[in-house]
């Protein structure tokens, strides 16, 4: 498919989220909200291990939840000995299951508060968080403006949009769509906060990228099609690793939904940036691991 109609479909899909969102749920679509304990993950009984001091919080991204953006990674890392948590975070109204749509500003003291359990819970003096898409970027807003930079160790981020998105430039367009931009604000404060050049990421992003104290591990796929341009992704500043997944496997073809759901290869990316003194390379074999 030609670049510029993946463009103009993922458009289509931003704008059509909005209008979705306005109709009733249907009992047809709509799915109950998840349980707490999935596969050995969200378990508060937990304790962290010596080998593994930090729990884990996941934080999912646009239009996921706390179950299904992390099927296979949270078990992951709950079978190398971490205890793992994740939260929903970013509802709307009468919208279930597809979260991460609310202003990401409060979504981000979502977080605050459900890092304050977890700390509670665990025992744990910091955690770890690891985000897809929009769950590695809002972290940055918890860090920088709600004091999550004293209970946070370490920033994974997987495709995340730091500096916001164009998709692959049809943003730009918006303001030829008589009311477009108005009903995104409107019904999905989350997406377009999003967009590149809004006023939340000028705010975000003003004064440098990071905050001192916490490690950022930035992972992205030259193939993002939704995050773009993808180098967009990386940050900068001091304890900033960036990291294109091609470079350590050259036959990852994982796009922005794959990078963050089910390739191991990134996987043990994310195992090396949250356990750096243990790490091993990363290479096309660690599907294996």
């Amino acid at each position: 498919m030609l670049p510029w109609k993946n463009a103009v479909r993922a458009l289509s899909v931003l704008l059509l989220t909005a209008v979705a969102l306005l109709a009733p749920t249907t009992a047809a679509s709509a799915r109950a909200e998840t349980a707490t304990v999935s596969r050995g993950w969200n378990d508060f009984s937990c304790k962290p291990s010596a080998a593994h001091p930090r729990p884990v919080v996941l934080v999912h991204g646009t239009l996921g939840n706390s179950v299904d953006n992390w099927l296979v990674l949270a078990p992951y890392l709950v079978n190398r000995g971490y205890c793992v948590f994740s939260l929903d975070y970013g509802q709307l109204p009468n919208v279930p299951f597809f979260h991460g749509l609310g202003p990401i500003a409060a979504s981000a003291g979502q977080l605050d508060t459900y890092v304050d359990r977890v700390l509670a819970a665990t025992g744990a003096p910091e955690v770890d968080l690891v985000g897809h898409s929009q769950g590695g970027m809002m972290p940055r807003w918890y860090l920088k403006f709600l004091g999550g930079a004293e209970k946070v160790n370490a920033l994974v981020g997987i495709a995340p949009d730091n500096h916001g998105t164009t998709l692959l430039g049809l943003t730009k367009l918006l303001p030829h769509f008589p009311g477009a931009e108005g009903l995104i604000k409107a019904t999905t404060p989350g997406l377009a906060d999003q967009i590149a050049g809004s006023p939340f990421l000028t705010r975000l992003n003003e004064g440098g990228d990071t905050v001192p104290g916490v490690r950022y591990h930035v992972i992205a796929t030259q193939y993002d099609e939704v995050v773009t341009p993808y180098r967009s992704q990386f940050l900068t500043g001091p304890n900033v690793t960036n990291v294109l997944i091609q470079d350590k496997c050259a036959l990852d073809l994982s796009e922005h939904v794959a990078i963050g759901t089910v390739d191991r290869v990134t996987f043990h990316e994310v195992a090396n940036a949250l356990d750096p003194a243990r790490a091993t390379p990363t290479t096309c074999l660690s599907v294996i691991g």
